[in-house]
């Protein structure tokens, strides 16, 4: 397994070790529950090097990549973002991820953890004579999230970073520690999320001058298990787990945000096209609440009745409501709130009643 160039800090402050994408990361350091506390209600550091990570350059990288992903990127200009998808021809979702413009390239980021999905997929994509170069950033960038409403304070005081006037999916240019760094407004968790994005070599560093400035802020690390728990109460689909190749986008009601209905031709775009036109979505996502504190695996199925009507993609307990919530993509019929369904859980029926996403809305 990769690991990050962070390990041995992770150690040192208890992490319990898993595997995620390939990499070995910390789950949690002791007690998942204070770290979702921290970002809920102070701040709180996260390892992202399992994200993938892609930079594009050359001078077709813009008509290239048009060409080839869901959403417009044209109108975008240095220090805007957006959300894209890459889907099959049948519009299925390969990946999904967010685009970044710099001056003289454009970086992808997955939303979510799927290795090197995204870079092996679009180099398939790069015919020969394209003058458009991709580069795997996934160990030569590192990539650090800071949540919380503390978050922005903790930039500011660490790098002299005024990131307050940042838009979700707009980022700033910093030099921290002598590398030229992105500092990102992102969306992770529901509360107030920015991501660091630094060439691998200033990572330690960056990581150290955050605990420095942040432990009289409160300031807690936060392992995959809280960023998981978190991320599902903040109702946000994730690439690989949620978002795979039985989806298309409009079914996790990624309509406005990750695709374009009039930006032209690109694999899959006649299916969604076909879908907006004739209001045939088949399915959506939509969260669940449980009634019993029972978590449902991914793949746990939907019935309405003895009517099989769908699966469960991702579940946690939420503190936030104090019961099991998941994920679901129940058909469409079954999709208005307040719906109850049962999900099958090793041969047992639990009641769960459809609930409009997102669980947790910060006050």
């Amino acid at each position: 397994m990769k690991q990050s160039r962070l390990r041995e800090q992770h150690i040192k402050l208890g992490a319990v070790l898993g595997e995620v994408a390939g990499w070995e990361m910390p789950r949690h350091y002791g007690d998942p529950p204070a770290e979702l506390a921290a970002v809920r209600n102070a701040v709180g550091l996260g390892d992202l090097s399992p994200r993938g990570r892609v930079r594009v350059t050359g001078e077709d990288r813009i008509k290239w990549l048009q060409s080839v992903i869901s959403n417009d990127i044209l109108p975008l200009t240095t220090g805007n973002g957006l959300y894209s998808s890459l889907l099959t021809h049948k519009g299925k979702m390969l990946s999904y991820f967010r685009v970044y413009a710099l001056p003289d390239s454009l970086m992808l980021e997955d939303v979510g953890e799927i290795g090197d999905t995204t870079f092996q997929a679009l180099r398939k994509f790069l015919l020969y004579g394209t003058k458009a170069k991709l580069e795997n950033c996934a160990e030569t960038w590192g990539l650090l999230l800071v949540s919380g409403p503390k978050a922005a304070d903790l930039l500011n005081a660490a790098f002299a970073a005024d990131v307050s006037g940042l838009n979700p999916l707009t980022f700033m240019s910093q030099e921290i520690g002598g590398q030229q760094t992105m500092l990102i407004r992102t969306e992770e968790t529901g509360d107030t999320d920015f991501e660091i994005l630094i060439p691998s070599e200033g990572l330690g560093a960056a990581w150290e001058r955050l605990w420095e400035v942040g432990s009289p802020m409160g300031l807690r690390p936060i392992g995959t298990d809280a960023r998981e728990t978190l991320r599902i109460e903040a109702g946000l689909p994730r690439v690989g787990v949620d978002l795979t190749e039985e989806i298309v986008p409009p079914e996790a009601n990624l309509e406005g945000i990750a695709f374009s209905l009039t930006k032209g031709c690109y694999p899959g775009q006649e299916v969604v096209a076909r879908m907006d036109t004739y209001g045939s979505v088949r399915r959506r996502m939509v969260g669940l609440v449980l009634q019993d504190p029972v978590i449902p695996p991914k793949g746990a199925k939907l019935f309405s009745g003895e009517r099989e009507v769908g699966w469960v993609s991702s579940a946690t307990h939420s503190p936030a409501l104090d019961c099991s919530v998941a994920f679901g993509f129940p058909l469409r019929d079954f999709t208005t709130p307040g719906t109850t369904l049962t999900i099958d859980i090793d041969g047992q029926r639990h009641k769960a009643e459809v609930r409009a996403l997102p669980f947790y809305n910060k006050a």
